[in-house]
């Protein structure tokens, strides 16, 4: 069974195609697949296959190491895009996808590079939780966005797991949080299901969201620990994410580790 491994900020998915596979990807052959010692180890698996709807060109199911589906990735969305662009499913530089969030639109810049239309982000509560000021946002992703006065000195590992499975997120939730420079914001994202993570597209498009309605103009860089990415909110709180993503290798899993898979439920 063929896999490639790609990374976007050092947010690294495996991408499998659907008809590659022997079996069904149920949470436990994703575990095995993610786990660095016992699989390929990665943040989750991006699985494509045909769309089931006229006017796409794939479905993208995204699935984080816990085994858990999440609804969208922004990095991992433009690591399939990109994949797919590269593995000849289309040529064409603007193409719709079908996720669990809905309908995305990728216009793809150049070889690495794209720009994703994530959709229109939504409002959710506006309240204290584990003794933070936070607004929640809606993109793809549940998103619960805390601006603080230094992200950096936060242990995320502290303060993430009590706040993505707090009772006011039934859920769960990814949580960024940020704080504004000159020409963007600074974040740093705990997400649902990964943990402290190097980069979150969705992540960055919350934190963004929420610094809009904070202040901040429209356009804005994304500083995150991994690298950069930029974030375009309409008047419509419409969301457009660029960035870039690249491959780090291909591979095929062995007899073995096929086996051990299969045996898995």
């Amino acid at each position: 069974m063929e896999f490639e491994k790609w990374q976007a900020l050092g947010n690294d998915y495996v991408i499998l195609e659907a008809v590659e596979l022997p079996w069904a990807l149920t949470p436990a052959r994703v575990r095995r697949l993610c786990d660095p010692h016992l699989g390929v180890g990665a943040d989750g698996v991006l699985l494509l296959s045909d769309a089931q709807q006229p006017g796409f060109v794939a479905r993208l199911r995204i699935f984080n190491p816990d085994g858990s589906e999440a609804e969208l990735s922004g990095n991992g969305a433009r690591e399939a895009i990109v994949y797919l662009r590269r593995n000849g499913w289309t040529d064409a530089p603007t193409f719709s996808i079908q996720t669990a969030a809905g309908e995305i639109r990728p216009t793809v810049l150049d070889e690495r590079t794209c720009r994703v239309d994530m959709g229109r982000a939504r409002l959710g509560i506006d309240g204290e939780v584990e003794g933070w000021r936070f607004q929640q946002v809606f993109v793809g992703n549940p998103q619960c966005t805390i601006e603080v006065p230094e992200p950096d000195a936060l242990d995320l590992e502290r303060y993430g797991p009590e706040i993505e499975r707090n009772p006011a997120f039934p859920n769960r939730t990814n949580v960024s949080f940020w704080r504004p420079l000159e020409d963007g914001i600074r974040a740093r994202i705990f997400e649902r299901g990964v943990g402290e993570t190097l980069s979150s597209g969705t992540g960055a498009c919350g934190a963004a969201v929420a610094a809009h309605l904070a202040g901040a103009p429209n356009e804005l860089i994304i500083e995150l620990d991994g690298g950069e990415l930029e974030v375009a909110i309409g008047d419509d709180l419409e969301v457009s994410l660029t960035g870039w993503a690249e491959p780090v290798y291909s591979g095929e899993l062995s007899a073995e580790a096929l086996r051990t898979l299969e045996a898995l439920e």
